[in-house]
């Protein structure tokens, strides 16, 4: 568990990719090119080569809590969670980071509709 200084409640999704102009292009050629081999089943899902699917983004705006998405460097950076696995969810709530969706479940999904369903049965 890692405290938060305030008390906002938020969802955190963690890409496993690094940030970064070359990272980006470097993993969009690799999604592209070799999707079966493409580490990061989060962006997968819910990512085009043109962005954010709409469907994902329309699923997010029905959710009730905040949402943030960090590549891996962003995440260790903002929350210094040295053993986390990459793609993850973790939630903020009171100040505590709890891990909500681990890289095994999140590698898992077979679709974005079940990506939904994962992301909405652990709100609950």
């Amino acid at each position: 568990m890692i405290m938060s200084k305030n008390n906002e409640k938020k969802l955190v999704f963690i890409y496993n990719a690094d940030s970064g102009m070359v990272n980006t292009v470097k993993d969009f050629w690799h999604k592209t090119l070799r999707p079966s081999t493409y580490k990061c089943n989060l962006c997968a899902q819910t990512f085009s080569p043109f962005g954010m699917k709409k469907e994902w983004k329309s699923f997010l705006d029905t959710l009730d809590i905040e949402t943030e998405f960090l590549h891996k460097d962003e995440f260790l950076d903002k929350y210094d969670v040295q053993d986390a696995k990459y793609p993850s969810a973790y939630l903020l709530k009171n100040g505590i980071l709890k891990l909500l969706i681990t890289q095994e479940e999140m590698d898992k999904v077979p679709s974005i509709n079940e990506m939904e369903k994962l992301v909405s049965s652990k709100l609950k």
